[in-house]
């Protein structure tokens, strides 16, 4: 990761902004000690998905994919005509 002192990160920000926002984080020195780590805001918040993490949580029942082709086969509710007055 690019590192950049402090006199240089106030005179090129917006550059050095552009640059993080596509992925070319950097980091900002003061007397050569690194103060601040400047990421993507997507990169440093995006949680890593997890496929399968629910696995065995709770039960599905075996006529699972039936229960989807019952709902297809019901007339639509606009042809449901009430039998009030």
């Amino acid at each position: 990761m690019k590192r950049v002192s402090l006199q240089e990160a106030h005179a090129q920000l917006s550059r050095l902004v552009d640059e993080a926002a596509n992925g070319d984080g950097f980091v900002i020195a003061k007397d050569g000690k690194p103060l601040v780590k400047v990421v993507a805001v997507e990169d440093a918040q995006k949680p890593k998905r997890r496929v399968g993490f629910l696995d065995g949580k709770f039960p599905v029942p075996d006529d699972f994919d039936s229960l989807h082709a019952l709902t297809l086969t019901s007339p639509p509710i606009s042809r449901i005509r009430s039998t009030g007055s």
